[in-house]
């Protein structure tokens, strides 16, 4: 779906308050669905990486380097996702050269680059096939509302731009649940960019909060100076095209599509001709790149990212928690 613009701009009331009463029915229905499920408990660690909000926080950037950190520790990763807008209910365990996005999802592509990765609409079957095929950690994103699997550790992952939105639940605002409901559940907070909406003040200060940032991967350099008509289709495309103007491009146009979307080689085509009528190059997200069509890929930048910490250290400790019963485990690369 399209990020509806009122989501994120308080003055726009009116129809926010005609969704609410759908909001209290979307909110009964995830209560009922909570109160009449028993976590199942993992003989492995899990570790879930989620958010507050409908789609636009950054859980799978976190999702990748807090994988990546405990592969450095010699830890057998396994990712686990739902395989959000893919056909597949799983389990089954991603293959890069045989899955397309159609199949899987584009989250669980991107992650697969990482470690091995299991898309599963039942998360207890997923991380027992991943524990089967030598898993010693599970690396869930998102799931942070699914109440079927015991979480070891639950981090909960705020945008600094946008935090939680108008404050409304779904239709009427981007929550999927109380946000106090979301803090209270999760094991540390990391909060993304500035804190430019308050949210730090709606925090438990005994709640550790992970600072970080997002930085742009080594195509930054080519791209720098260079005329764009930048397209994505994510969560919050604003985010994309205000971080191309902070490295240094001329973004001459923008096009937003709907979250998770299927690109058409019509859509492409189109695209196309928009920016040579500009004399200017398309550029697009690692995201939305893995679900353009295999044969109009050549000649669209593709900008990557990457999360930096502020607190390495804290966030060794919170990957710590993961094993509880082992002090002697070697400790992590400082």
């Amino acid at each position: 779906m399209r990020t509806p613009d009122f989501w994120y701009n308080k003055n726009k009331t009116v129809l926010a308050a005609c969704l609410t009463p759908f909001s209290v029915l979307y909110r009964m229905a995830s209560l009922v669905r909570t109160s009449g499920t028993t976590p199942w408990q993992s003989l492995i660690p899990v570790l879930c990486i989620g958010n507050a909000v409908a789609g636009g926080a950054g859980k799978t950037p976190v999702a990748i380097s807090l994988g990546r950190r405990l592969i450095e520790r010699g830890i057998g990763v396994h990712y686990l996702t739902r395989g959000y807008g893919g056909s597949l209910k799983g389990p089954v365990k991603v293959n890069t050269e045989t899955h397309a996005c159609e199949h899987t999802g584009d989250e669980a592509l991107l992650l697969a680059r990482t470690a091995p990765t299991w898309v599963s609409r039942n998360r207890k079957d997923g991380i027992l096939a991943a524990t089967v095929d030598g898993a010693g950690a599970i690396v869930m994103d998102d799931g942070f509302q699914n109440p079927s699997v015991h979480k070891t550790v639950s981090v909960c992952v705020i945008n600094g731009a946008f935090g939680f939105g108008n404050g409304r639940l779904i239709p009427a605002g981007p929550l999927r649940e109380p946000a106090e409901a979301a803090l209270g559940r999760a094991d540390a907070v990391v909060l993304i960019g500035e804190d430019q909406t308050g949210v730090l003040k709606t925090i438990d200060t005994a709640r550790p909060v992970l600072r970080a940032r997002i930085e742009p991967g080594p195509e930054a350099d080519q791209l720098k100076g260079e005329r764009v008509l930048a397209f994505a289709g994510i969560g919050l495309p604003q985010k994309f095209f205000d971080f191309l103007t902070q490295i240094g491009c001329d973004v001459i146009e923008t096009r937003s599509f709907a979250d998770h979307h299927a690109y058409s080689p019509q859509d492409i085509s189109d695209l196309r001709e928009r920016a040579e009528a500009q004399q200017a190059r398309l550029v697009t997200t690692a995201k939305d790149a893995v679900r353009l069509p295999a044969d109009s890929r050549a000649g669209i930048a593709v900008l990557s990212i990457k999360i930096t910490w502020q607190d390495e250290f804290a966030v060794d400790d919170l990957l710590d928690k993961l094993f509880p019963d082992e002090p002697n485990r070697d400790e992590p690369k400082r």
